[in-house]
């Protein structure tokens, strides 16, 4: 089967299940899944049941696909992901995420746990997402293009929307959150950085690195769908930090931040 025809199988099978399709798309990252636990009116379909869908296995990714309403607004929500370092093809880590554009979302939101590289940030800054490096070895559209879901080549000269990015500014000032912005290095762990590699991604302007997101940005700008990230800062990135690396201080810092990243969401997507 074509990847073109597995993404329409699963995007029908969704559309079955929830109804009309929201306009707005978000996919929650590292402790951030119960944002989508707060969801009024909500359709809950698992990752297992939807077909070519494949189950996650990180702890802080729950893995179900939700359809509900934050303050009113209907939205669409990817409860976790699966990574390549997990040993998924890179079709696969970016198919839930093709199901959603396929659907017919306008606009995606981003979100994820990152390393602040940059020495202005600290564990638990909020920062938006102006640009990424891709340093995964790896491409979502490499193969065969389908013209039915992107152009050959398509364009990533602004893939995180300026004023999708401009508008969440706003919003975080007016919530009065503090909102940092920065690049965003993304790289194929599962090993976190050494300490020479982190001086390395600051030498080329990455401002966060992580483990996720680059692939599905990169598939969504493919489609047409306008896009905006959010890193939350949970750790200090190798040689950043005298501590070592944890994933279990990922999932901490994320809790912890977690009230402001719910009220920027909810915020962002009444504005959106």
């Amino acid at each position: 089967m074509e990847e073109f025809d597995k993404i329409s199988e699963a995007s029908e099978f969704v559309k079955k299940k929830i109804g009309t399709v929201p306009k707005t798309g978000i996919v929650l990252g590292s402790g951030l899944g119960d944002f989508a636990d707060g969801l009024e009116d909500s359709i809950v379909v698992p990752y297992t049941e939807i077909p070519h869908f494949k189950n996650v296995s990180v702890k802080g990714h729950k893995g179900n696909l939700v359809k509900g309403k934050k303050g009113g607004v209907e939205i669409i929500v990817l409860q976790g992901r699966y990574h390549f370092y997990e040993g998924f093809d890179i079709k696969d880590v970016v198919f839930p995420v093709r199901t959603l554009c396929m659907l017919g979302i306008e606009n995606l939101i981003l979100t994820n746990a990152a390393g602040g590289i940059n020495r202005d940030f600290s564990p638990g800054d909020l920062m938006a997402i102006t640009d990424h490096i891709n340093l995964m070895g790896v491409n979502p559209l490499t193969g065969k293009n389908d013209e039915r879901l992107g152009p050959r080549f398509p364009d990533m000269s602004e893939i995180y929307n300026k004023k999708i990015e401009e508008m969440i500014f706003d919003t975080a000032q007016d919530l009065g959150i503090v909102l940092r912005e920065g690049v965003y290095a993304g790289l194929r762990g599962p090993s976190y950085e050494t300490p020479a590699e982190i001086r390395m991604l600051a030498t080329i302007g990455a401002d966060a690195v992580g483990m996720s997101t680059v692939p599905e940005s990169i598939v969504a700008m493919h489609t047409g769908v306008k896009i905006g990230g959010i890193s939350c800062i949970t750790n200090l990135a190798a040689g950043i930090s005298s501590k070592p690396l944890d994933h279990k201080e990922v999932t901490e810092t994320a809790l912890k931040v977690k009230s402001d990243f719910i009220r920027l969401l909810e915020a962002v997507i009444k504005n959106l």
